[in-house]
């Protein structure tokens, strides 16, 4: 579609990382976390359409790695070309233009489509009337300055509506060691106070963020969950830059999975039940990952009876691991969990010595769990 000649509306999004795969995803599940990411392009595709947009603005971190097979580059062509509306794509430092960029592979070259446009050099190009994004790419995995610093020098406020587009980190969400590349908050506001720029937007934090007082500078976060820490992922900014070069934005949520964080304390049957009906009642299962953090002390039966409940919902969901960090669960081996256990020769000793030895050594007791388990599953 054209782009207005009076104000432009947009797609803010970021740190896309196809391509990303995470260690606690286990068989069909990182596949299938790999394809809820491209998907998520496709929704975002869905909206530009949907509101009118005049573009897709990507604030860096398209792919997760300069180190990706074909596969994954051709499929996001595929997705990318698509979208009815320009896609503009910034490098950023995982996907940094250097010499091994992936922009500069041969099947990104060839098959590109015409309505993607990689920001590769530093400045400023237009995109509607009297509109332009001012692009400052990352040409280097780990910069040594601030990346918009270049592009910040020498602005006139000429009438012209700029959109500063960067990747990284702001030096006031690090105040104590901002390092030499953080952009420097002062900066952008000054330029924004002067009129020289109108929208900043930034990638590299996986959860949105609006950053400092003036209410035009903003983290997109990634349109899908990538960590347990993002607390506002999932979503895109829509973008709206009026012709007087007010902006307003309103953020969407198009992302599709969960990492969630639980933390219970278990001493008891009751205990466990509480957690099977918690885990049963979880929307979407298969899209999402839990990390638990249970803390008690427990039977060898009741042991058992969590780690059955727990390898139950394994199944059923993307994702279900101990946090070993916030994890503390004691196994003590009461009278009544004997009778499950051989009494006699060299197994009967090894219990005897693991009983012992439980108390002071989570090892101990691990394993005393385990043969409690094995002989219950006998038993049967």
């Amino acid at each position: 579609m054209a782009p207005s000649a009076t104000g432009v509306r947009f797609l803010h999004t970021s740190d896309w990382q196809l391509g990303m795969t995470r260690h606690f995803l286990q068989g069909e599940a990182q596949a299938r976390y790999a394809g809820a990411r491209l998907d998520a392009v496709r929704a975002l595709g869905a909206l530009a359409r949907e509101r009118r947009c005049d573009f897709v603005l990507v604030a860096g971190d398209v792919f997760d790695s300069n180190l990706l097979s074909s596969q994954t580059v051709r499929r996001t062509l595929d997705v990318l070309g698509a979208i009815e509306a320009p896609v503009y794509l910034l490098p950023g430092n995982h996907d940094a233009y250097n010499a091994a960029t992936i922009y500069r592979s041969p099947v990104f070259r060839r098959e590109c489509p015409p309505n993607v446009h990689v920001l590769a050099v530093t400045g400023g190009t237009p995109v509607a009337p009297g509109v332009e994004l001012l692009a400052a790419p990352l040409l280097s995995n780990a910069p040594l300055t601030d990346p918009t610093a270049e592009v910040l020098a020498d602005l006139a406020a000429d009438g012209t509506r700029r959109i500063l587009v960067g990747h990284g980190q702001i030096d006031v969400l690090a105040p104590e060691s901002p390092g030499p590349s953080a952009i420097r908050l002062a900066a952008l506001e000054a330029a924004i106070e002067a009129g020289s720029v109108h929208y900043v937007a930034l990638g590299d934090r996986h959860s949105r963020l609006s950053v400092g007082g003036t209410g035009r500078v903003h983290y997109s976060g990634s349109p899908e969950v990538t960590d347990f820490r993002d607390t506002a992922a999932g979503e895109v900014l829509v973008v709206d830059l009026a012709a007087d070069g007010s902006v307003s934005t309103e953020a969407v949520r198009v992302g599709r999975w969960r990492f969630l964080d639980w933390t219970h304390d278990i001493a008891n049957g009751d205990d466990i039940a509480t957690l099977d009906t918690e885990l049963a009642a979880v929307a979407d299962a298969d899209r999402t990952v839990v990390r638990h953090a249970l803390v008690g002390t427990l039977s060898l039966a009741d042991n058992a009876a969590l780690y059955d409940v727990l390898n139950r919902h394994a199944d059923r969901l993307a994702g279900c691991f101990p946090w070993d960090a916030y994890t503390d669960l004691v196994v003590f081996c009461g009278e009544d969990d004997l009778a499950a256990l051989p009494a006699g020769g060299y197994l009967g000793a090894a219990v005897a010595q693991l009983r012992r030895d439980a108390a002071a050594d989570a090892t101990a007791g691990d394993a005393l769990a385990l043969l409690y388990r094995l002989a219950r599953t006998e038993a049967r």
